[in-house]
């Protein structure tokens, strides 16, 4: 009887660990908070990407600068795209990055699902830096294309009241923006 105590505490503990270990990111938006759980064992270098521009605060004051209704919202560019720095330029915004160099892609098996955070980049796929997207819905043909590092696991409700832009680029006029995202 002993055996099978110690072999279910093992394995609570075992299950435990995993629950408390999880990373999760609180992003601030004027709508409300949103729980991020990162993939660290998917996109390690990402995930710690994310977390070093969240921690340092530059995210905060970022905006949406491309958000496609039915498709996703794109955030992330630290240089053109903090509405509170002397380069803010939103006609710049999703062209400019960290000064932190490029990241090498971490494709994997997770699908872009309604949720789902995936790094932005342009055509090379180790060109990701700090951008990132939200997925409204599923978007099965950026699978394995691009560097998914983490889902919103609570309040997909505030991420859905993003201002849309236009329904062609996604550019949109007067965009919401990041309040701040910390590690919780």
């Amino acid at each position: 009887m002993k055996k099978y105590i110690y072999l279910f505490l093992f394995f609570f503990s075992l299950i435990n660990h995993q629950v408390m270990s999880k990373e999760i990111m609180i992003l601030k938006l004027s709508y409300g908070e949103v729980e991020i759980e990162l993939y660290p064992d998917k996109a390690p270098n990402h995930v710690t990407r994310f977390k070093e521009l969240a921690n340092s605060k530059k995210y905060d004051g970022v905006v949406f600068h491309r958000v496609i209704d039915g498709f996703m919202a794109q955030t992330g560019d630290v240089k053109f795209g903090n509405s509170t720095s002397q380069d803010f330029n939103l006609s710049l915004a999703g062209t400019g990055g960290s000064d932190l160099p490029n990241l090498k892609s971490e494709f994997s098996d997770i699908p872009h699902v309604r949720g789902v955070l995936s790094a932005a980049r342009s055509a090379d796929p180790h060109s990701a830096n700090s951008q990132f997207f939200i997925c409204f819905e599923s978007a099965p043909h950026l699978d394995r294309q691009y560097s998914v590092f983490g889902k919103v696991i609570k309040g997909m409700e505030f991420v859905d009241k993003i201002k849309r832009g236009d329904p062609n680029s996604g550019a949109v006029t007067n965009p919401d923006k990041i309040i701040s995202i910390r590690s919780k």
